[in-house]
């Protein structure tokens, strides 16, 4: 008890059961042996070494066991049952009171169909009707916070930095309203006729574009724009932005592609997905993984296709690489998909029709079937999206709004210094101000964010030109100061310490010498005149020496 050690075990020795498992993650490399190691000082430091690693792996492990507590529950089928034939209904039933809250349905069939938005911390839900119905709810708890009804077609809305602020894209202009349902501001001359809206968080950046084709980023901290790129393709419906690096990618009619950034005028990839029309596509969090859907056909066959494929024309919805940029795996739906979105956990859902497919582990690797399907009681399927920090599964649609239960599609452990769903009005406005003030520059956006902080290296062939232009220049320098060197008279001795001091001094003396002579040149004429004139009192006779003057005084 006096270490603080008590029932734990020693440093350096394994433990057992799952505290094993979890502190297995944080295991850097294998343990080095050391039994057959004869040098004892070296064995001495490695066995250390070792001891050092096992103390932060324990460390690691109860950190997160501390602050890390829940867990991500997932469906689970017995014997010959399949996840994917569960309904809505059987879940409902199944989960807490608390959970079973969240499944409901909304028909308004007036004013569909409905996009969706969902704030940061999965608090607050935008809704945006085509026919101008803009509703702010807290869904969680039921409760509307705002309604207006704008009266003009509404394409698309999106939350800004918070729920305090949200833009919406009508017929003509964008406009920006306030958490009461105010208009704020509208974007006359910036975004015109825009269909697709996305904000970037971390540079407070609305990203628009519409039926122009013309790419524009907005400033909503500043007002300005801050660049406005052609993108040459057409209109263009489609557009998401990539959480890792915050590069939007756009999707166009002749199947390909482009990704943007504010400070690039042309597109910094180009990739050609599908044969036919884009309809869809979503990044992972961690910027590895794109999925895209496509109005393309594809033969039927016999193998490869997913539940609930028919025989015909199938389209494709395909998992690319962003790091090589290449396919990985194409799954085959009966329709065309209209929708996609990936969850917070990595779960893939497509819908099309009335009907949506999730798919666990989709990314990483070819699944035979899906995780789970849900069919819409009454509405054509507008668009969806996964709430973070939920199992819970968004959906709009013609006939108004619902929710879809995913157990294991959220991240079950929130960081509340990026969001938090439970923050106070005083913690939000704090974040808002630290918001502002760690705000990000349009020009850091790359599509390689870890390259910010690296020195830019050049080509090697700049590298070489370089090298060789300081050497010539060096060997230059040297051949000049030989020359100066050369030209010198070499006079032994002619520069010691003690010439040079003496020069100095002489220039000294030199410069007061006029008047030392002029003044030594009185004193002396006076001298003389005083000595003849005792000369003459004392009547010395010329050619005695001075000093016997004193001896002829009368």
């Amino acid at each position: 008890m006096e270490d603080g050690r008590e029932g734990q075990p020693p440093p350096g020795r394994k433990r057992k059961g799952p505290e094993a498992a979890i502190a297995a993650k944080y295991r850097r490399g294998p343990e080095v042996a050391t039994r057959r190691i004869e040098d004892k000082k070296l064995k001495g430091k490695l066995r250390y070494t070792e001891r050092l690693v096992a103390d932060a792996q324990q460390a690691a492990a109860k950190v997160e066991e501390w602050l890390l507590p829940a867990e991500a529950g997932e469906l689970e089928a017995e014997g010959m049952e399949r996840t994917w034939r569960f309904s809505q209904a059987d879940i409902v039933q199944a989960v807490e009171a608390g959970a079973a809250r969240k499944a409901f349905d909304l028909q308004l069939p007036a004013l569909g169909p409905y996009s969706l938005s969902f704030t940061r911390s999965g608090r607050h839900m935008l809704l945006a009707g085509r026919k101008g119905h803009l509703a702010l709810m807290d869904w969680q708890r039921h409760r509307l916070v705002c309604e207006v009804q704008v009266k003009e077609t509404t394409h698309d809305a999106c939350f800004l930095h918070n729920e305090q602020f949200f833009a919406a894209a009508q017929k003509r202009y964008t406009y920006i309203y306030d958490k009461r349902g105010l208009e704020v501001h509208c974007l006359e001359q910036d975004t015109t006729e825009a269909t697709r809206l996305e904000f970037l968080p971390h540079h407070f950046l609305l990203g628009s574009i519409g039926s122009t084709g013309v790419l524009r980023y907005q400033d909503t901290s500043t007002g300005r724009i801050v660049a406005t790129h052609r993108t040459k393709q057409g209109p263009c419906d489609v557009m998401r932005q990539n959480p890792w690096n915050a590069v939007l990618c756009l999707g166009h009619g002749n199947g390909t592609v482009t990704m943007w950034t504010p400070n690039i005028t042309t597109p910094v990839v180009r990739m050609l997905c599908h044969h036919g029309p884009v309809r869809s596509l979503a990044v992972d969090n961690q910027g590895r993984h794109m999925v895209t859907t496509g109005a393309d056909g594809q033969a039927s066959g016999r193998g490869g296709r997913g539940a609930g494929c028919s025989s015909g024309s199938l389209v494709y919805v395909k998992v690319w690489d962003m790091r090589t940029f290449q396919p990985l795996h194409a799954y085959y739906s009966p329709s065309p998909a209209e929708w996609c979105d990936i969850s917070q956990r990595g779960m893939l859902a497509v819908g099309y029709g009335r009907r949506i497919q999730v798919w666990k582990d989709a990314l990483t690797s070819k699944q035979q079937s899906p995780y789970m399907t849900h069919r819409l009681a009454g509405g054509t399927l507008r668009n969806f999206r996964f709430v973070p920090y939920e199992d819970v599964l968004g959906i709009g649609h013609s006939g108004g709004v619902s929710t879809m239960l995913v157990p294991g599609a959220g991240e079950p452990n929130f960081d509340s210094f990026v969001a938090n769903p439970y923050q106070t009005d005083k913690q939000r406005k704090e974040a808002e101000v630290h918001m502002l003030l760690d705000k990000l520059q349009p020009e850091m956006i790359t599509l390689d964010p870890s390259s910010v902080t690296q020195v830019a290296r050049e080509p090697r062939e700049v590298q070489k030109a370089k090298q060789a232009e300081a050497e010539a220049a060096n060997r230059a320098r040297q051949a000049e100061q030989r020359a100066k060197n050369e030209e010198k008279t070499k006079m032994k001795g002619k520069n010691k310490p003690s010439r040079r001091q003496g020069k100095k001094q002489a220039n000294i003396i030199e410069e007061r010498k006029p008047a030392i002579k002029a003044r030594m040149r009185e004193q002396g004429v006076a001298a003389e005149h005083g000595h003849k004139r005792e000369r003459q009192e004392q009547k010395v006779p010329d050619g005695v020496p001075r000093a016997l003057h004193r001896f002829f005084k009368q």
